[in-house]
């Protein structure tokens, strides 16, 4: 991208500009490595002695600082520093290369349907009835299933894959090597095995030798518009109903998601989460890296889980969870401020029971 004025960029950013707005922008960089024609980001009072060590004329600041201060000719001004960074990023973001038309070696089922603008790379595989909609792009080495489809402006990167029948809205983003509509993980056995005994009597009596038998996936995937998909995560089809990924929902890399899941709108899910099957995940519901939950547990709207928490009981809405196993973050301090107590209160209970073991 081009270079732009400090005053247009601050109308398109809806910052505040103190001082000269005809400075040039050529791109956002570090403080300490911001040239004349850069703009050095110290959204943050920490990053303002970094500005001396770079040769920067403008920047954008927190809130009330003083540009001259900092050698500065002039700044924008942040209040919420991480949403300016979305916009800032945004603006200069270089467009996602991918020539227009399809490329020689791309394989196009002829029942296939490109919408206008489409773009298809190299090595790409549109299935027999997939659809592909107008300005959608599939990248290299990426492969859309039969009768699989994709809403406008969607972009899959190189290797990502969508499985057949599975179904994806506008301007959804999946990164390299994604898999979306692989066969779920269900097996059954012809006689009660080890899984149901430890359910039932927490013990396994006898071993089994009945083997495992598949549960085949009968459904697909339902992914709405504006959704996310991070690189190497995997979300897995429905047995008889649609796996759900609602609208706005963003998945972090290598995320699992089990059959029959459903997701909400506008989640944050982060990276390692593993999803087993069939469980429900509200709206707008944020899950901290490495989360896992069980089969069939439901997390309420508007309820945030903390990396590495463990939850294998259904969850309120509006609720603040943790630990191993999750439970709410109140509870949680308190029992691990009393576990840091233990050792001290044991000394005390050998002292006043001198030679017990």
């Amino acid at each position: 991208m081009t270079d732009i004025a400090l005053a247009d960029l601050a109308a398109a950013l809806g910052l505040e500009l103190v001082g000269d707005g005809a400075i040039r922008i050529r791109r956002p960089a570090h403080p300490a490595e911001a040239g004349p024609d850069d703009l050095a980001v110290a959204m943050d009072r920490r990053y303002g002695d970094a500005l001396s060590a770079g040769r920067a004329r403008a920047a954008i600041l927190w809130p009330g600082a003083d540009p001259a201060e900092h050698g500065l000719d002039a700044a924008l001004l942040a209040p919420r520093p991480r949403y300016a960074m979305a916009g800032l990023t945004a603006h200069f973001a270089p467009p996602t290369e991918a020539a227009p038309g399809v490329h020689p070696s791309a394989v196009i089922d002829p029942s296939a349907e490109l919408g206008r603008a489409a773009s298809v790379g190299p090595l790409a595989v549109i299935g027999p009835g997939a659809r592909v909609g107008a300005g959608a792009v599939v990248l290299a080495h990426a492969s859309l299933g039969a009768q699989a489809e994709i809403g406008s402006g969607t972009v899959l990167h190189s290797g990502a894959r969508v499985g057949a029948r599975c179904r994806l809205g506008a301007r959804v983003l999946v990164h390299p090597n994604a898999v979306i509509g692989a066969d779920g993980f269900s097996f059954t056995t012809a006689e009660p095995g080890a899984v149901e005994a430890a359910k039932a009597r927490g013990a396994v009596d006898t071993p089994s030798d009945a083997g495992h038998v598949r549960i085949h996936s009968l459904g697909a995937v339902a992914i709405g518009d504006d959704v996310e998909i991070g690189a190497g995560a995997t979300i897995d089809r429905g047995t008889l109903r649609d796996t759900v990924v609602g609208a706005g929902t963003k998945i972090d890399n290598q995320v699992q998601v089990g059959h029959n899941v459903r997701i909400g709108r506008d989640c944050l899910i982060c990276a390692q989460v593993g999803l087993a099957g069939s469980a429900e995940i509200g709206d707008r519901v944020v899950l901290g890296g490495k989360v896992g939950v069980a089969d069939n547990i439901r997390i309420g709207e508007d309820s945030v889980v903390a990396g590495a928490s463990a939850v294998g009981s259904h969850v309120p809405a509006r609720s603040v969870m943790m630990g191993v196993p999750a439970m709410p973050r109140d509870r949680f301090r308190r029992l691990h401020m009393a576990l840091g107590r233990l050792p001290r209160m044991m000394e005390r209970l050998a002292a006043a029971e001198p030679g017990k073991p």
